[in-house]
């Protein structure tokens, strides 16, 4: 494929990605992670810092499941909250694997599961639809791109 082609298919997909409502960013994501999972994780071995992202991880972990909903879209809009900044400052393959470790969580049932009868919307069912056509390297650039805008920008001083 040619690089022109392949960076133009990740842009039109990004750009659907931001145009996606909160949820249906969350939605997308949890359905990416759930199909390739287990190819994204590792996207660079040893790259994702495990320990601070186990630890982020755990914090969500640990909330009822409203709260963990309401971090996730947090963390999805930029949101100033102290995980949101701890995320925020995350290396690109370490937010990915923050999102592939909720996603694990989802499906042990300690982090909020998607709805039984949820039905993704047809921009979800689209954007899905051009992510699975694109080759794996691809992929990863997409999610790597999703990913990097989460998040807030840390404070200065003692506070995260």
């Amino acid at each position: 494929m040619a690089t022109g082609t392949s960076e133009q298919n990740i842009s039109s997909a990004l750009s659907s990605y931001c145009n996606l409502s909160t949820d249906d960013k969350l939605a997308f994501l949890w359905y990416v992670y759930t199909k390739m999972g287990t190819s994204v994780t590792p996207a660079a071995p040893g790259a994702a810092a495990d320990e601070i992202v186990e630890g982020l991880f755990n914090q969500v972990k640990d909330l009822s499941h409203e709260e963990q909903l309401d971090v996730q879209r947090k963390v999805i809009e930029s949101q100033s909250t102290t995980i949101s900044r701890e995320y925020g400052s995350l290396s690109e393959n370490s937010k990915l694997y923050f999102w592939y470790r909720l996603a694990q969580g989802m499906e042990a049932g300690t982090i909020i599961p998607m709805p039984d009868n949820y039905e993704p919307s047809g921009s979800v069912t689209e954007l899905l639809s051009q992510i699975e056509s694109m080759e794996f390297e691809q992929q990863i650039t997409l999610l790597r791109n999703a990913a990097i805008d989460g998040g807030a920008e840390a404070k200065s001083g003692a506070k995260v």
